[in-house]
C-alpha cells in the first residue's frame, strides 16, 4: 500500500494556501494562482505551514485519491513558487524553433513549417535555433505542451533524428546488411 499521503506538504514563504468550503483549494504564489477541487473521501488539513492528507474511508480507492491529491497540491505549491520546465532539442539536419510571441515555428524537415500555437499560461523559449524551453506554473500543462511539440517529429531509431527530451536516451538499431 502506498503511504504518499502521510507525507504532509510544506507550504515555503511567499505562497498563499486556502481550503473552501466547497472543497476547492487555492494555490497563490509569486509566479501565478493554481486551483483543484478534492474528492469528498479526501481530508485535508491545514496546520500552520503544513498541509496533512487523509483518506476519511476505509476503501483501498479513497487512500489512493489521497496519494494522488497531496502529489498534485505539492505540485501546485511547487509550482506557483519555482515554476516547472521541460527541454527539448531538435536532432537533424534543417532542424530549427523559432519562437515568436505565443507561436512557435519549427522546421523539422516537412515540406511545409509546422506553426504550433502556445497555449495561455505556458511560455515557449528558444535559446538556441534547436532547442526549446516549455515553462509554466502547472506541471501537467508543461508535461503536455512538451510530449505535444515533440509527437511532430519523435526521435527514430536508426539515425536519431526528430524532437526529444534534453534527458532523453534513444536506443539506436543497427541498419540492415546487405
Amino acid at each position: 500500500m502506498s503511504r504518499v499521503a502521510n507525507n504532509p506538504v510544506s507550504i515555503p514563504s511567499g505562497v498563499e494556501v486556502t481550503l473552501a468550503a466547497d472543497r476547492e483549494i487555492k494555490v497563490k504564489g509569486s509566479k501565478g494562482e493554481l486551483s483543484h477541487t478534492i474528492h469528498e473521501w479526501v481530508d485535508v488539513k491545514q496546520e500552520e505551514q503544513t498541509l496533512t492528507f487523509a483518506a476519511n474511508r476505509e476503501r483501498q480507492d479513497a487512500v489512493a485519491l489521497a496519494g494522488t491529491t497531496r502529489a498534485v497540491v505539492n505540485n501546485m505549491v511547487h509550482g506557483v513558487s519555482q515554476g516547472f520546465e521541460r527541454r527539448l532539442q531538435l536532432i537533424g539536419v534543417g532542424y530549427r524553433a523559432q519562437a515568436q510571441g505565443q507561436k512557435l515555428n519549427l522546421s523539422l524537415g516537412f515540406s511545409h513549417p509546422v506553426d504550433f500555437p502556445v497555449p495561455t499560461g505556458i511560455t515557449v523559449e528558444t535559446p538556441s535555433n534547436t532547442e526549446i524551453v516549455v515553462k509554466g506554473i502547472d506541471k501537467q500543462q508543461v508535461g503536455q505542451v512538451a510530449a505535444n511539440i515533440r509527437a511532430y517529429r519523435p526521435p527514430e531509431p536508426y539515425k536519431g533524428k526528430g524532437v526529444r527530451y534534453a534527458d532523453e536516451r534513444v536506443i539506436m538499431k543497427e541498419a540492415k546488411k546487405k
